[in-house]
């Protein structure tokens, strides 16, 4: 009787844990289909700045071209000759139970670490959450590391690309760095994401790809007011920032589905525990009923 008294504990125990697990699932499905949204709506806007920002470049540098004079550019699109200090910020979560999520998100960030080293460059890591914080300090014990929590649920992810973005400007400005990249999770689809290392500062923007047709609306040229340096100038923080707001958006809904996808995982797994130690219980249980019987019936005899 004391493996039914286990047993039955035991099933108790899961069942409770797969109340959590499932009461987990619905609030991470809950919150990636807000984040989902974000994403979605993003796209457009982002696309559209970036080709007016690029627009707006194309043209500059056809000027340049056209009266042999050089623009001083915004400080977020200046690079530095031959790069020597790069700054890696890696978006990761600041809790677990999301699968292999901050897993595979600090082993992106270990990969491009050791290319930078074989590099010779000097790199720092700007950990955004503590996952990978915790992960990456044990593998590289040479590396300048330092840690900020994840994004707090009570604030914005446009709030929260702001202060990611005076962060880092502030340190670009100071030359603190040469470039700073972003590890984080490309969002595709529920069960899919990419972990990609991306340059964000300096701002990359492609100028050669249809460069005939940027500074074209229909059939008509633009003309800017008051002049092209000044709304490039006005553009190009703008577009840091939805950049920033991108990165984190596509990070939080992978981390919202990985961790809907872990506790769906979990909660099926604990109902087929359950399923088999019930079978287990019944069958202890039954052998058990008989046996007292069997001892009832041959005391009567006895008799």
């Amino acid at each position: 009787m004391a493996g039914l008294k286990e047993l039955r504990m035991r099933i108790d125990a899961i069942k409770s844990t797969q109340k959590i697990t499932a009461a987990m699932k619905m609030v991470a499905a809950s919150r990636l289909r807000r984040v989902q949204i974000l994403v979605d709506k993003n796209q457009g806007y982002a696309d559209n700045l970036r080709n007016s920002a690029a627009r707006v470049l194309a043209d500059i540098e056809a000027e340049e071209r056209e009266k042999h004079i050089k623009y001083v550019r915004p400080t977020i699109l200046q690079t530095v000759k031959n790069p020597k200090n790069y700054l890696l910020v890696v978006i990761s979560s600041d809790r677990g139970l999301c699968g292999s999520y901050n897993t595979n998100a600090a082993k992106k960030a270990a990969e491009r670490i050791r290319q930078l080293k074989n590099d010779g460059k000097n790199v720092k890591v700007l950990c955004w959450g503590k996952k990978s914080y915790d992960i990456l300090r044990h593998i590289f014990t040479d590396v300048d590391f330092s840690v900020r929590e994840a994004l707090d649920k009570n604030v914005a992810y446009a709030k929260e690309a702001e202060k990611m973005s005076h962060l880092l400007l502030g340190a670009y400005r100071r030359h603190l760095f040469d470039v700073c990249e972003v590890v984080y999770a490309d969002f595709i689809t529920v069960v899919t994401r990419n972990f990609i290392c991306e340059q964000i500062c300096p701002l990359p923007l492609n100028t050669a790809e249809n460069a005939q047709t940027l500074n074209m609306a229909g059939g008509a040229f633009y003309e800017y007011m008051p002049d092209k340096l000044s709304i490039l100038e006005r553009i190009v923080p703008i577009l840091f920032i939805d950049n920033l707001f991108r990165l984190l958006v596509n990070a939080a809904a992978s981390e919202h589905s990985a961790r809907m996808t872990s506790m769906d995982n979990a909660t099926r797994n604990a109902k087929d525990m359950i399923s088999d130690l019930t079978l287990r219980y019944n069958s202890l249980r039954q052998s058990a009923i008989t046996t007292e019987l069997i001892e009832i019936i041959a005391g009567a005899e006895a008799v």
